[in-house]
């Protein structure tokens, strides 16, 4: 609700939320309601992705009732469609170009600040990876102690031997290379859209592609080693599908 309709909600927020997920046959719909407002999404008669919103109280958004508002209403329900739409393509397009990949992964220095590279495949960076991926859709940003206790648990580790220094070199890294920025007056970070694009395609390739490709090994029976040969195939076939193949 707060990523949508871009309003704070506590334990003190008046109102009904809910998000339903429903499918009829084999065509998806998603409803998302806050208090007397509703954001659905559907195919409209099979052929297009339809969003729309509704607003059936206009104090919901301390908007008056009068003509007059509007235009105030429909640029808050044209601005709920986009970021919705925004959110389920921030997931989907998590492709980066060569040039973009080795920014990453080589070291930089900003302003006198000198930062090591974040290489793929490195435990601790793809730990950082995928903890930056739970976080791409919190529109409040990640505290230090929240971060590093994700981060801790994807290496195996307890949150008590990954130091609080640690912590904050990481942070470093992933803040000059400009995949996350701190929240103005606060001690809070967000993802960047470079960052969600790149700890998506980190994420996505090591977990999609090297890690089930290095588990695969031959065998000697010819009925299975043939089996394995039509994996592999099929392996090559998506990744060039999805243009991650080298």
């Amino acid at each position: 609700m707060q990523l949508i309709f871009t309003r704070r909600v506590t334990r003190r927020t008046l109102g009904r939320f809910r998000t339903r997920v429903l499918t009829e046959g084999v065509v998806p719909s998603l409803h998302v309601e806050h208090k007397k407002s509703k954001v659905k999404q559907y195919h409209k008669e099979g052929q297009a992705l339809r969003t729309e919103t509704t607003i059936n109280d206009t104090y919901d958004f301390a908007i008056g009732r009068a003509l007059r508002n509007l235009p105030a209403l429909r640029e808050i329900g044209f601005a709920a469609n986009r970021r919705l739409l925004h959110v389920e393509s921030l997931s989907h397009d998590c492709l980066i170009g060569e040039d973009q990949l080795r920014t990453v992964t080589a070291p930089v220095c900003i302003h006198d600040q000198r930062a090591a590279g974040l290489r793929f495949g490195d435990p601790r960076v793809q730990a950082l990876m995928h903890a930056l991926c739970l976080f791409a859709l919190a529109p409040s940003g990640f505290p230090h102690r929240e971060f590093r206790d994700h981060v801790a648990q994807l290496q195996r580790r307890r949150p008590d031997t990954y130091s609080t220094g640690s912590m904050t070199y990481d942070l470093r890294r992933l803040r000059l290379h400009g995949l996350i920025e701190r929240v103005p007056r606060s001690h809070r970070y967000r993802l960047t859209p470079t960052g969600a694009q790149v700890a998506m395609f980190y994420a996505r390739l090591y977990t999609r592609a090297l890690r089930p490709a290095s588990s695969l090994q031959p065998v000697a029976s010819t009925r299975v080693q043939h089996a394995f040969d039509r994996l592999d195939a099929a392996l090559a076939g998506f990744l060039q599908e999805v243009k991650l193949a080298a």
